[in-house]
């Protein structure tokens, strides 16, 4: 052994140079690609375009081609946060416009009065919600501790929004805003004038879930961003759920923060040699090599179309605190623009295997990929040779054993095109089996995920909506009652027969939701997966609530958004729920921010208050199916009932812990636990004796529990 030793010194040195050089080689090519970045074609870079349309500018030109050049330099201003040179450049178009005739002045004038009610209200935002944040910023609706300090913006706001409604008061989307404007002023209700009112039952919610107090601040992550990813795992095997963080700017840092016991985090991003990998809209989480570390993937180039050809990371878990890009090395280096991706393990063999949807447009096609695991580090792309090469504009895609036949099936979520269910044919090609089964809605999809809602054994299906254009008015006119085209989601449940029927309206989810990051988990631990939809768009005016749904014992969801604290205005991305204070009960965490340059905003966590039931937490290890055994489905029986829940990150965007947490209720013993493990055997093994309000780690093939110690 000891002449071995100076052999493995070696040996170690040498991976561990190789992959750094992994690390800075895909740093230096993001760099390249942000350096590279073309303003013209990419609407998010927007300090550029508001120079490129300042140069159209510097010439004489019509007086109609310097309204609308100057209106949209203002706009891309605005965009940017320079909120202040975007005042200045709408109210520069005012004598320009009165150079218009007839009717085009009208309405420019009407796009005007909109523009600076919008810039005033992004005023107000930028100098209170973010510059003197609390964790009851941006709540919708307002309470006292959410009142602006500085009233300068919405003060200003309400006027020009009060001015647009007078000429069209069908305008739903400032009706909405200077409804939110006097919110901020501690002036609602009483002071909307009547004919503009949204009243306040608007906004109850259907059921009490008592107050989730954002915390981000006092844990340490309520750092500032721009939309992105999180992955919630326990990374360093301390018993702790850490987190891992995305930004989607072409040069904003990955950040990883260390779970330093009780909910509080200290951020390790330098010592975790992340230094460098920038950007990705969405992160997907698992221990790809079976090594007992978890490992992440960053999905870059989304929304991008031919501007959004960019490579993803594979971040390998050193398990040292570090983590090394090895996408090259792993044979995933690829150039498409996508945001969406999940592990399962499609064939059989123990390994997980890795399935990314990317967004294809008109002229610029981006198949989706399938990349098989090898066993040894490395994939071998296969989707062609399986039928799974789809092109389309791909949202959000989940694995999920839909008929119970021990082989992972697969969903694709496609935005403006119908979805698609692939059936996994024993790990050789994958069937459409869409039309059969009856679930390609909603046209307007975007996040989607396999659960079982109604806990009878069967995995059901839930797509939800992006309903973005005119996005506001369509969602002001859902709280008003008022019919509109907007979508809704879709939750279909599972007949058991490969076919499923859409529930939405008989369990009152047929609400119009504009929905991007979106997660689920068990609030109140009463054994029911409640779920929690980050929204908005782009769009700066759409400052519409997240919105957070109980499960009522599979019968129906209920609005808790106002009574739990989560109405949250800014745009919502990914979502991850975990018990993140090891207390037993889940706790929400929330990427905030939208996509322009200067529409950034804290991340929140929300610290769940506890609701008296009963709850256990497993954490699975397989031995011959993959380490975190993703896939595997678990039952656990009490004296009145049986509760089903399956080994996954969760939804399509946000990654969450693979550890699970269950609750039990009222009941106040489990009489037992099946485990199917995720092989195509469907071994099952069995477990009682467990006690509750517990963390329990399961090995396969071993027939003994281990009841772990809390940190």
């Amino acid at each position: 052994m000891k002449l071995l030793l100076p052999f493995l010194a070696v040996t170690l040195v040498a991976c561990s140079r190789k992959s750094d050089d992994g690390t800075a080689k895909m740093a230096q090519r993001l760099e390249q690609i942000a350096a590279n970045a073309n303003a013209t074609n990419n609407p998010f870079l927007n300090h550029q375009r508001a120079e490129l349309l300042r140069k159209k500018l510097s010439t004489p030109i019509a007086p109609k081609t310097e309204v609308d050049t100057r209106m949209e330099m203002a706009l891309e201003y605005l965009r940017a946060g320079e909120t202040e040179i975007a005042l200045q450049e709408f109210k520069a178009a005012a004598p320009v416009i009165q150079k218009l005739a007839g009717q085009e002045r009208l309405q420019q004038q009407w796009f005007l009065e909109r523009f600076l009610g919008l810039a005033y209200m992004r005023l107000g935002e930028q100098q209170n919600c973010v510059a003197r944040h609390t964790s009851a910023s941006c709540l919708l609706p307002l309470g006292e501790k959410g009142v602006h300090e500085i009233t300068h913006g919405s003060s200003n706001a309400i006027n020009y929004f009060a001015t647009a409604l007078q000429k069209n008061p069908d305008d739903l989307e400032s009706l909405w805003l200077l409804n939110l404007a006097y919110m901020t002023l501690g002036k609602y209700p009483d002071a909307v004038p009547r004919q503009w009112l949204i009243p306040p039952r608007a906004f109850e919610s259907e059921y009490d879930i008592k107050h989730f107090q954002d915390v981000a601040a006092e844990a340490g992550v309520a750092v500032f961003g721009l939309a992105g990813g999180v992955a919630m795992e326990d990374f360093d095997n301390d018993g702790d759920l850490d987190l891992m963080c995305s930004s989607w700017g072409l040069r904003d840092q990955i950040r990883y923060f260390e779970n330093a016991g009780k909910g509080k985090f200290v951020e390790r991003t330098k010592e975790a040699k992340l230094t460098g990998i920038v950007g990705g809209l969405n992160l997907v989480h698992a221990d790809y090599n079976n090594d007992g570390f978890r490992d992440v993937l960053v999905l870059r180039g989304a929304w991008l179309r031919t501007e959004g050809a960019h490579p993803n990371s594979l971040l390998r878990n050193n398990g040292d605190g570090t983590f090394s890009d090895v996408t090259e090395a792993a044979g995933l280096l690829s150039f498409h623009p996508t945001q969406t991706a999940t592990w399962f393990d499609f064939d059989g063999d123990g390994d997980l295997d890795l399935f990314i949807g990317n967004e294809s447009t008109p002229g610029n096609p981006h198949p989706c990929e399938l990349y098989r695991n090898n066993g040894n580090g490395i994939f071998t792309e296969c989707a062609a040779a399986l039928g799974v090469n789809v092109i389309g504009f791909v949202k959000g895609v989940v694995s999920g054993d839909y008929d119970n036949d021990g082989w992972p099936d697969l969903y694709l979520s496609r935005f403006q095109e119908p979805n698609i269910l692939f059936r996994n044919i024993g790990g050789r090609h994958f069937e459409d089996v869409t039309s059969a089964a009856g679930v390609a809605e909603p046209i307007d999809s975007f996040p989607c995920w396999f659960w079982d809602y109604d806990n009878d054994g069967h995995l059901d299906l839930f797509v939800s909506s992006y309903s973005y254009e005119a996005s506001m008015d369509k969602v002001a006119a859902d709280y008003l009652r008022l019919p509109n085209p907007g979508e809704v989601p879709r939750l279909y449940h599972n007949n058991g027969n490969g076919t499923f029927t859409d529930v939405a309206k008989a369990v009152r989810l047929n609400r119009v939701l504009v929905t991007m990051g979106c997660n689920f988990g068990d609030l109140d631990n009463d054994g029911w997966l409640d779920f929690y939809a980050g929204t908005g768009d782009p769009t700066l005016g759409s400052l519409m609530p997240n919105r957070m749904f109980r499960n009522d014992q599979g019968r129906m969801f209920r609005d808790v958004t106002t009574s739990g604290g989560f109405g949250h205005v800014q745009k919502g991305h990914a979502i991850a729920f975990g018990d993140i204070d090891n207390d037993g009960d889940q706790d929400v965490f929330a990427v905030l921010g939208g996509a322009y340059e200067g529409d950034g905003f804290q991340k929140a966590l929300f610290l769940n208050p506890g609701h008296g039931n009963n709850w256990i937490t497993l954490r699975l290890q397989g031995t011959k199916s993959n380490r975190d055994a993703i896939g595997a489905r678990i039952e656990v029986r009490t004296p009145d009932r049986k509760i089903y829940r399956t080994i996954c990150t969760g939804g399509s965007f946000g990654s969450q812990t693979l550890q699970v947490g269950i609750g039990l209720g009222a009941a106040t013993r489990i009489d037992a636990i099946t485990v199917q493990w995720p092989l195509p055997s469907k071994p099952t093994q069995t477990f009682t004796n467990v006690p509750i309000n517990s963390v329990i780690a399961i090995r396969e093939g071993q027939s003994t529990i281990r009841e772990t110690q809390l940190p």
